[in-house]
């Protein structure tokens, strides 16, 4: 749902929760000529002030909430997740705004450029308000509601959380060729960026390679061999994503 009205963007602003999303975040909205209070340590109050952002983990957004009640006539939060209704104890309208991006900390406004931002608010004005600081960030702003939250979260933990799982198996059994981690990293990071590449640019089925999409089957069981040989214990995820991407290459062949 796109906004109903413009709502500028808030003068002052405060963020409370001083971890990397909060630090990245209070350092990009000053960057972009907000006045900034913050980051906060989540057990302190800001200062009157026209908007307060909580970038906490989820579990404790209901009670910063009740902390920075009467702070702000706009409270918002950067979960994913968490429905905005956790807000409620902050007694003021509820928005929220969460960056499709990644921090390991350290980084700059530029993290945020080109980034999407699902973006929701308890009223138009508020969800105009969350579509405004996105867009003065660089970021994409697309509206979720509070009954989609759970399917565009796990999708975001797929493509994110996962991927480095998965990428940390890779390196483990690159072990079994007599290669280090970092060595690991480093020879296979360039493999990583272009398959994520063709991925984006062309879609799951045209983008998949090796051995199950040319149906060699023979190679397959020589690579689950190793796979048991150098860690078994990913022998059943190795398993699993062999059986997902049989189905992704005949859905390709059915195409």
């Amino acid at each position: 749902m796109a906004p109903t009205h413009s709502y500028p963007l808030p003068a002052r602003l405060a963020v409370v929760g001083a971890g990397r999303l909060g630090t990245a975040l209070g350092l990009a909205l000053r960057s972009a000529g907000l006045e900034v209070e913050g980051p906060l340590g989540a057990g302190d109050r800001p200062a009157a002030t026209d908007a307060v952002l909580l970038c906490v983990p989820d579990a404790e957004i209901g009670s910063v909430a009740a902390t920075v009640a009467g702070s702000a006539p706009l409270v918002g939060h950067t979960s994913g997740a968490t429905p905005l209704s956790a807000l409620a104890p902050a007694g003021a309208v509820a928005f929220g705004l969460h960056p499709l991006q990644t921090f390991a900390g350290g980084e700059g406004a530029q993290r945020f450029l080109g980034a999407g931002c699902a973006v929701a608010g308890e009223t138009g004005s508020a969800l105009a308000l969350a579509t405004s600081l996105a867009e003065r960030l660089g970021m994409t702003a697309f509206a979720i509601s509070d009954s989609q939250r759970g399917a565009y979260h796990a999708a975001a933990s797929i493509a994110s959380n996962f991927l480095v799982t998965l990428q940390a198996g890779a390196e483990q059994v690159a072990g079994g060729a007599g290669l280090e981690p970092a060595e690991a990293r480093a020879l296979l990071a360039p493999l990583v960026r272009s398959t994520i590449e063709n991925w984006a640019a062309v879609g799951p089925q045209q983008a998949l390679t090796g051995p199950i999409a040319r149906g060699d089957h023979a190679t397959v069981e020589r690579q689950r061999t190793a796979v048991g040989d150098t860690a078994p214990e990913l022998l059943a995820l190795f398993d699993a994503l062999a059986e997902r991407t049989r189905a992704l290459a005949g859905s390709e062949a059915l195409a």
